[in-house]
Order: C-alpha cells, then sequence, then structure tokens
C-alpha cells in the first residue's frame, strides 16, 4: 500500500480493513477491471479509493498539478456523492489530490470553474457530468479510472443512456471499477460491454445479510401506525433515527406531526433543494436532529455514525429496497435496530419481502405506553448523573433543596422534569380488535352554520381539517357535519365550542371567506330512514305481473282460426296454404352430375320485344375497344393544350370500327386531371401558394 494513503487510514483510526477492502488491494488486481459486490456499510467508498490509488499514483507517493481529472467516480444520487467526495478528500489528503463534485442542484458555473483550475479525482451524478461532457466543461482525455458505485441503482433510476454516453466518451485503455450491493443481470451485462476481462469479487460477508441489524415486524392496528411509529421511537431513544416513507406526502405528514410532538426532525425528499436536503444530513451529523423522515432517495449509501434505528413507516414494494433502507444502520461493526410497520392486512406482503431478502424477523406488538415509561425508567436509573458529584457552583443550591423539600418531592419532581423533556407515549389499539366498534356517543353539543356548501364544493372530509386548524380543536370534538347545497352545519362539543369561537376570532372568518355563526338550536335536517318511522300506508300491492310466456299453452295444439265475419255460419277459416320453396331443376340428380351453377344458366327471361345480346363466340363478331382517331390537319389536333371549343364542350372523338361517335374526355382537360400529392411542376401539380381557390401551374 502506498504510505501516504497508509497513513491516512490510521489517522483515520482504521486499524483493519474490512473484507473487501482487503479484496480490492490483492497485489495481482492492480491493473484488472473489477466487478464487486458487497453488502452496504461494508467500506466500499474507501475500497474503490484504494483500488484505484495504484492506477492514479503508480509509484509517486503524491499526486502533481491538477489539471485534467485522472479518475471518475458515478454515484446516483447527490447526497451520496457528496459523501464519496467526503471520504475520496481524507483519504487522499496526504497525497496532495485535489476532488471536485459536479452534481445536480448545484451552480453548474461553480463546477465548470473548479473543473478549468483542474482536478485529480471528480466526484459526479450521472445527469449532471454528461451536461459537463457535451458543453465541453470537462477533458476525459487523461482518465485512468472510472468506477460507478452502486450500479445497480444506478440501473433502476434509469441512468443506462447516461452510463453507455459517460463510459463510451472515455479512453479505450482506462481501469473501469464497478460496486454495488447486488449484481443482477443488467449490471453483468453492461460489465461485459464495457469492462475488460472483469474480475468478480463477492465477499463473505454477502452471503449473510447485515448479521448487526436486528429486525422486528411490529402489528399495529391500521389507525394506530402513526402513534406505533411515535412509541417506537420513544422505546429506542436512538440518537438517530431515520423514518422512511414511499411518498412525499408522507414524508410532509409525519414531519409536522413529530415536529409538534417534540421531537428533533428534519425531512429528506426529492422535493427539497440540494442546499436543503444537505443540512438535513448535516443536522443529524451535528445532533441539532435526531429523526429524518425520508423517501427511499436516502436509502443509498447515505452514512449517519451515530444512526441505530431505521423504521419502515410503510412497507418497501421489493427486497432490495428493504435492504438497502435497513443497511443505513448497523455499518461498520455497529448494532442496529430495523423496524417495519406492518398492518394486519399488510402481514403477507411483509412476509414475502423478508423471505424474498432472506431476512429472519421477530414479531411482535409495536411498544405500549407501559413498555415505554419501563424502559425509560431504565434510562433514568442507568444515567450517570447519579453519581457525578455536582457541579462546585450548585452546592449551595443542592443544600437549599434538601432543607426545604422531601425525599419524595425532590424524587417525583426529578421524575416529572425528566418526562417532561420528551414527548409522552401514546396508548395503542390492540391489532387484533376490528375497527367495527359502535363510536360513544357525542354528549352535549352546539350547532354552527358555515357559508359554504355543496356549491362551493365543501365535503366533510375538506370541512373537518379546516376547522380543526382554524379552530383549534381535534377530530373528537366534532361530532356530525351536514353539507347542504349553500351552507353547512357542524356540531361541536358544548365543552369546546368557547374555545372554538375564541381562536376563529371576532371575523368568524375560518378560511376562503367562509362565515361561521352559532346557532341557538339544532338545525331541522332531512332525516335518514331509520329516523323517519314507519313508511306510510299506501294500501294493498298490485298483483305481480307474471309473464306472458307459459310453456304449457305454448306445446298445447292451436285452435282453429275463428272464421271472417262475412263467412257462411258455422264455417272456420281456411288454413294458408303452405308453399315448399321451388326446388333446382337439377336437385334430383346425383351432386357428381350436376352442371355447375352460374348466373348465365339461371337467367330470367327476357321482356317480350327484346333483342338477344350476341355472344362473343357466337354468330356475331365482338365488340372492339374504342379508339380515338384524329385528324392531323383538324383544328381539334392542332389546339394548344387544355384549350376548349368554343361551345365549351370536350372534344369527341370516333370510335373505331362503329359510325358513332362516343364522347371522351381530352386529356388535358384541367377538371378531371388526377392531381397526386407533393407533385409540383408535373401534371396536376399541387399549386407552389397556399392561398385560395387558384389554378394549378403546369409543366411544359
Amino acid at each position: 500500500m502506498i504510505q501516504t494513503i497508509a497513513d491516512a487510514l490510521e489517522a483515520q483510526g482504521y486499524e483493519t480493513l474490512t473484507a473487501v477492502q482487503t479484496a480490492v488491494t490483492d497485489p495481482a488486481l492492480t491493473e484488472a477491471d473489477l466487478l464487486v459486490s458487497a453488502q452496504t456499510g461494508s467500506g466500499k467508498t474507501v475500497a474503490f479509493g484504494l483500488a484505484m490509488a495504484p492506477t492514479l499514483l503508480g509509484e509517486s507517493p503524491r499526486f502533481g498539478p491538477a489539471d485534467a481529472p485522472l479518475a471518475l467516480v458515478i454515484a446516483p444520487t447527490r447526497e451520496l456523492a457528496m459523501q464519496v467526495a467526503r471520504e475520496l478528500t481524507w483519504l487522499y489528503a496526504k497525497a496532495g489530490a485535489t476532488v471536485t463534485t459536479c452534481v445536480g442542484g448545484m451552480d453548474q458555473r461553480s463546477e465548470r470553474r473548479a473543473l478549468d483550475r483542474g482536478a485529480h479525482v471528480v466526484v459526479a451524478t450521472p445527469g449532471r457530468l454528461c451536461d459537463h461532457i457535451k458543453r465541453g466543461n470537462i477533458d476525459l482525455s487523461d482518465l485512468r479510472a472510472v468506477i460507478l458505485d452502486e450500479a445497480d441503482e444506478m440501473l433502476d433510476m434509469g441512468f443506462r443512456d447516461e452510463l453507455e454516453f459517460i463510459l463510451s466518451e472515455a479512453p479505450e485503455d482506462r481501469r473501469t471499477l464497478m460496486f454495488s450491493a447486488t449484481v443482477p443481470a443488467a449490471i453483468a451485462k453492461l460489465a461485459k460491454s464495457y469492462q475488460k476481462d472483469a474480475q468478480r469479487i463477492a465477499t463473505i460477508g454477502e452471503a449473510k445479510q447485515h448479521a448487526d441489524i436486528e429486525y422486528r415486524a411490529l402489528n399495529v392496528h391500521p389507525r394506530d401506525t402513526e402513534n406505533a411509529i411515535i412509541n417506537v421511537l420513544r422505546f429506542y431513544e436512538a440518537k438517530n433515527a431515520i423514518v422512511f416513507c414511499n411518498t412525499r406526502a408522507a414524508v410532509t405528514r409525519l414531519t409536522t406531526k413529530f415536529t409538534n410532538r417534540g421531537f428533533s426532525v428534519v425531512a429528506l425528499s426529492g422535493e427539497l433543494s440540494q442546499s436543503e436536503r444537505t443540512n438535513a444530513l448535516q443536522a443529524l451529523r451535528d445532533g441539532r436532529a435526531r429523526v429524518c423522515v425520508a423517501t427511499d432517495v436516502a436509502a443509498r449509501g447515505i452514512d449517519l455514525p451515530n444512526l441505530e434505528l431505521v423504521i419502515h413507516a410503510d412497507l418497501p414494494s421489493n427486497a432490495d429496497t428493504l435492504l438497502h433502507r435497513s443497511g443505513r444502520t448497523g455499518r461498520a461493526g455497529r448494532k442496529g435496530v430495523s423496524a417495519l410497520i406492518v398492518p394486519a392486512k399488510l402481514k403477507t406482503k411483509a412476509n414475502r419481502l423478508l423471505g424474498w431478502a432472506k431476512l429472519s424477523a421477530t414479531w411482535a406488538g409495536a411498544p405500549t405506553a407501559e413498555e415505554v415509561n419501563a424502559a425509560d425508567e431504565e434510562r433514568l436509573l442507568a444515567d450517570p448523573a447519579w453519581s457525578n458529584p455536582a457541579p462546585s457552583d450548585a452546592a449551595d443550591f443542592v443544600t437549599s433543596l434538601t432543607e426545604r423539600f422531601t425525599p419524595e418531592q425532590l424524587a417525583t419532581a426529578f421524575v416529572n422534569l425528566y418526562r417532561a423533556r420528551a414527548s409522552a407515549p401514546e396508548d395503542l389499539t390492540d391489532p387484533g380488535n376490528k375497527d367495527d366498534r359502535p363510536r360513544p356517543s357525542f354528549g352535549p353539543s352546539v350547532w354552527f352554520s358555515i357559508s359554504t356548501g355543496r356549491n362551493d364544493g365543501a365535503e366533510p372530509r375538506t370541512l373537518l381539517p379546516m376547522i380543526c386548524n382554524k379552530g383549534d380543536l381535534t377530530k373528537d370534538d366534532i361530532g356530525a357535519i351536514r353539507v347542504q347545497q349553500d351552507h353547512s352545519f357542524v356540531e361541536i362539543l358544548a365543552s369546546s365550542a368557547d374555545k372554538f369561537m375564541n381562536a376563529i376570532g371576532p371575523d368568524r372568518v375560518v378560511e376562503a371567506g367562509a362565515i361561521v355563526t352559532k346557532l341557538d338550536k339544532a338545525p331541522d335536517l332531512p332525516r335518514g330512514r331509520s329516523d323517519r318511522g314507519p313508511r306510510p300506508d299506501k294500501g294493498p300491492k298490485p298483483p305481480h305481473r307474471k309473464s306472458s310466456y307459459d310453456p304449457d299453452a305454448a306445446a298445447a295444439p292451436r285452435k282453429p282460426r275463428p272464421a271472417p265475419a262475412n263467412a257462411p255460419a258455422g264455417e272456420a277459416r281456411a288454413e294458408k296454404p303452405k308453399f315448399d320453396k321451388p326446388k333446382h331443376k337439377h336437385a334430383d340428380k346425383p351432386k357428381g352430375e350436376r352442371p355447375p351453377k352460374s348466373h348465365k344458366t339461371e337467367r330470367s327471361p327476357m321482356k317480350p320485344g327484346a333483342t338477344p345480346r350476341p355472344k362473343a363466340n357466337g354468330d356475331a363478331p365482338a365488340k372492339p375497344k374504342a379508339k380515338a382517331v384524329w385528324k392531323k390537319d383538324s383544328p381539334k389536333a392542332n389546339a394548344p393544350r387544355g384549350a376548349k371549343p368554343k361551345s365549351g364542350k370536350p372534344f369527341k372523338a370516333r370510335e373505331e370500327g362503329s359510325g358513332g361517335a362516343k364522347t371522351y374526355k381530352r386529356a388535358t382537360d384541367p377538371s378531371k386531371r388526377f392531381t397526386p400529392p407533393n407533385k409540383i411542376g408535373k401534371a396536376g401539380g399541387k399549386p407552389k401558394n397556399k392561398g385560395g381557390a387558384t389554378t394549378p401551374r403546369r409543366g411544359k
């Protein structure tokens, strides 16, 4: 190993290398392309830094002046690219390397100036790097190594075209190193296309996924998922925790809820700017925030040293995502917990995900309020504050407290102050209970009218959050909501009515000009069928009409039809005669002896006085085809093309072999000429102008 790199590892506290780091530093692989797969948290960033060091430095312990980049590291996300840049910066610090980043969401002009000043290593995301290459901002002619970090994730995110473009622009004699947690078929195909005799490295730890992570599957009631997450956070009291959601809306909702409950929380999702995402991660590293609510954008490569807890608020879509989410904890030998929040209807999906990932989880219920309080007591008794001496400047205050209060009062105050520092745990519903319990009686209430109704798009689902937010109420304070055409009625507990009126203010406006009016009594609303009593008696129901079809009547013989009115007495109507269809005249002959059917043999008789048509092979000659015969000196033959006679009628041509004349349209008649599309200049061509009805141009 190069001495400057070894000194950097020692300064960082590395005593031994991980399995993947040891494998890539084998001297036999110094110049080979590598396809490396290792579990998340195994130190892949330092591993490819060590693997490409001999290629970049050679025999020299330090880099020369910075110019065109020597190495290119491509990462799928901005956060991972920034983290890789930080790792390579301290790894190559003693070797004098210049590390530059090119990631989306940052100022492209600053990146261009940094590239113009020169860099030894460039860490980039695929999209932004393609932009710099196409604009000519980066020179890849001196490139010696290309590293694809989390290559499978980049393909899943749709960066195949960008990766192929970047690799095609790089020199042919480069080293290509691919690092990934898994190696699916798409990665193997990409490696075969852009690597030369790549050496496959799979560490032993890959067979046993995340041995340092404790997996727990928590059964919760469907309406207690968010409360269960609060209890899990309170039960473990981890230094850092990540709560993963599947949508940005869920991230926003949980962030707001946790903030209101007193947690120091930050959000991390794709809708945030790069600076906001960077500040959120830095707050977690600095300890200013303890909980991060994130989408899967943070599931790849993010390394938080103190992350001890991962909570899956929404189950991931596949096993790989489950592994990558959970891999944020239990890194580099540290212990961690991965908790899956599983409502009853998703238990089958959770078992399937765990089976695909080859993981075993402990199934249990979410921590109850009693269990959270018991965990708090254990942490309180284990706090080193019991054995630490009192500060010198607080000795007199301690003495005064012991003289003024009894030991019981001091202990009570201490417990109350300790519990006030954290959010109170939630009472959870038994997951086995069904959600069909009858609602308890609402109690005394006051009705209010809101000047927005069905015509304004009002619905109970929109009025409820509006009333809760503006009126400082909870959903338990609100009873019935009845939406009418131009206004709505809301029932509020009598004990909360004054608080509601004080919260909305003297203007009585809640939102978008909707005015609230307090009613003296309950409104006269149309009642449901259960409240209207029995239906009024409308008399006996009409008998059920049977179908007019009677199978017995249909099977019985028909009665003779009655005689007409002018028929003699006693005479029945004669039945209509039944006629059989006429048979073919050759129907009695055997099938093989019948002549073929033809419309000529079955012609209908001619009308009287009609002249029979002569046959072509009969006694009259066949009629010849008509052919126009022109006289050379006739004015018709010498007339200019397109000209018409004075009469305005088309010229006539004689039929050869017949004395009569038959009318033909001349080929030069523009009114009947076929106009092929897009054939300007030829006969019947399309006019060049696109105006109105103009005479088409003719070719010469």
